[in-house]
């Protein structure tokens, strides 16, 4: 069987000191795992040579039991996140069963140095997974926020301040923590904490829920039927202003600039038998025709709706016609 089998069939006795982390309480945890004596460099690297050549399900249980000390220290420089020790100290250890894995004694460091990068990594991984009912730390830069941001704050004396951080206070932050600011004003909001919608805006529940004040950011009916009208009119004035067009002009016009993916020149150029500067020549001349259609019919209807798109779709290179 090969080590990745081994790894997931490791002994029962290090799975069930593991698992003592959910069963006592903290201080009997630590009591527990202080009686596994630590390993000298030479006996270390027996065990993890042991466990990594031949499988030995014993060198790894004593790799990990030795190590549960470190686990558990680390986990508790992260019991300011409002979660249980027992389940950081817990998710410590899949860090370190995970190191267990991919660690190579021949690369010469010491198995502690390797394991506690990661025992943070899994610790850190479950605290944004469990903090918020909002995903965070999708980035490295939240990420880093996540966990520096406190410290940040309590460097400059603005740990205790409620509600948005002052604009010198998030530039700092942004600057120390090279990040940007726009970061550091969401994640300063995130770590609020969340807030139920159905909440009081007052405490004595007299008021209306949160969800009462939300503002609808989509567009109001009468703004929809106004675009609806604007849209249609600016497609009859542009159908209108093509017909002024002849047939050579008008395949060439849609061609270039009424289709999701324009032809070329060198295409139309090969489909007409002309050069590829007559097609460009006749391309612009086409276009200055219909915006003069399309001009006259805005004038008309007195409305500039039509013009925007031809505004919009100007060839490349062409300048913009005078009057």
């Amino acid at each position: 069987m090969g080590i990745e089998g081994q790894f997931n069939r490791v002994t029962f006795r290090a799975r069930r000191e593991l698992a003592l982390v959910s069963k006592t309480g903290g201080n009997r945890y630590l009591d527990n795992i202080r009686r596994f004596d630590l390993l000298e460099r030479d006996q270390e690297y027996k065990l993890a040579k042991r466990w990594r050549e031949h499988g030995d399900r014993d060198a790894a249980h004593q790799l990990v039991t030795s190590h549960l000390r470190l686990a558990a220290k680390i986990a508790m420089g992260y019991r300011g996140y409002g979660l249980p020790i027992s389940e950081i100290i817990s998710e410590g250890n899949v860090g370190l069963m995970q190191a267990l894995n991919r660690f190579d004694p021949e690369k010469g460091f010491r198995f502690a140095t390797y394991a506690m990068w990661w025992i943070r990594a899994s610790i850190q991984d479950y605290i944004l997974r469990s903090w918020s009912l909002v995903k965070i730390g999708t980035t490295a830069n939240q990420k880093k926020l996540f966990f520096k941001l406190r410290s940040a704050k309590r460097k400059i004396s603005a740990l205790d301040s409620g509600g948005d951080l002052h604009p010198d206070q998030v530039t700092l932050i942004a600057k120390n923590l090279n990040v940007t600011e726009r970061d550091v004003v969401d994640m300063n909001r995130r770590l609020a904490g969340d807030t139920s919608l159905n909440a009081p805006i007052h405490d004595d529940g007299e008021a209306g829920e949160r969800q009462t004040y939300l503002v609808d950011q989509s567009p109001s009916p009468e703004a929809l039927i106004v675009e609806q009208d604007e849209s249609d009119r600016r497609h009859k004035a542009l159908v209108g202003a093509i017909d002024v067009l002849n047939d050579r002009e008008r395949r060439i016009f849609e061609a270039r600039h009424l289709v999701d993916e324009p032809r070329t020149l060198e295409d139309l150029a090969a489909e007409f038998n002309v050069s590829r500067e007559r097609i460009r020549q006749i391309e612009t001349r086409a276009f200055e025709k219909v915006r003069k259609a399309a001009k006259k019919s805005v004038a008309e209807a007195q409305t500039p709706a039509a013009t925007s798109w031809l505004s919009a779709r100007r060839p490349y290179g062409m300048p913009a016609a005078q009057n």
